[in-house]
């Protein structure tokens, strides 16, 4: 094997890498996210917990950021829960943040 060879495969592993921390961060971020929603629409205990899965389900959809929102915005006007889109598209990003940060402190 080459020393292109070797480099190449080098950074194809990093990527694999990135990629499968992208992806766990991003469903522990979709599932705390909906055990906030869920509180927000009154859900709890086993409701709390499937309603987290359908959100963190909607992640692997083409727009997995845009499926998330989407539904949490249409279930929240149902429900008649006023949050703003600014404010869970705050809430996004700092569950985003600790869900990296939880992600990279793991063994």
């Amino acid at each position: 094997m080459t020393t292109y060879d070797k480099r190449e495969q080098a950074f194809e592993s990093a990527f694999v890498h990135d990629e499968e921390l992208r992806f766990r961060a991003h469903a522990r971020r979709d599932h705390s996210l909906g055990l906030w929603a869920a509180a927000l629409l009154g859900k709890s205990g086993e409701d709390a917990e499937d309603y987290a899965a359908t959100i963190v389900a909607l992640g692997l959809e083409p727009a997995p950021n845009e499926a998330v929102k989407a539904r949490i915005i249409a279930d929240f006007v149902k429900h008649n829960v006023h949050q703003s889109v600014e404010q869970i598209d705050s809430t996004m990003a700092a569950m985003m943040k600790d869900a990296v940060e939880h992600i990279k402190m793991e063994p």
